[in-house]
């Protein structure tokens, strides 16, 4: 797992306690499950797939299965706490988590060498691609760019001789 991921706050608890308020403003419950989980997602230093989640949770849960870990998953997704990786099904904690940040137009830069994913929430790429699908009449209702390369560290190790 790579080390030098760019990773968002590090100040899990407050990242927790910041989670619980948004699920009750949401009118929703971060239950001990479901924070269990996101912890386990904050904790990790790149993208985390639900069956390395669930392997982690049994340390905790002996009768944890995987609807367990895809119910908790549901539920952190659509409280926008975590954001889903499609291209590597893997998951990880929202950079902006609350009510101003906009699930629906993520974007993400995926190292193809060291697996770690930055967020990037950038106006003007989601306003670009509204109005490329705008010209052709289509409605987006979700636009989740994901862009494939090197993040900065490996790049530089490539360019190394």
């Amino acid at each position: 797992m790579p080390l030098h991921a760019p990773r968002p706050s590090r100040d899990i608890a407050a990242r927790l306690r910041a989670a619980a308020e948004i699920c009750a403003a949401n009118g929703a419950q971060l239950t001990p499950l479901r924070r269990e989980v996101l912890e386990l997602i904050l904790r990790a230093e790149a993208p985390v797939t639900a069956y390395r989640l669930l392997d982690q949770l049994k340390a905790l849960r002996k009768s944890a299965v995987p609807p367990t870990i895809y119910r908790a998953l549901e539920f952190l997704l659509e409280n926008g706490l975590v954001h889903r990786i499609e291209r590597l099904n893997a998951f990880v904690p929202c950079a902006e988590a609350g009510p101003h940040h906009d699930h629906g137009g993520a974007q993400f830069l995926i190292c193809q060498v060291c697996g770690a994913a930055s967020e990037v929430e950038d106006a003007a790429v989601s306003a670009a691609l509204a109005a490329a699908a705008a010209r052709r009449g289509f409605l987006p209702s979700r636009a989740v760019v994901e862009v494939e390369g090197l993040c900065a560290v490996c790049a530089d190790h490539t360019a190394k001789p």
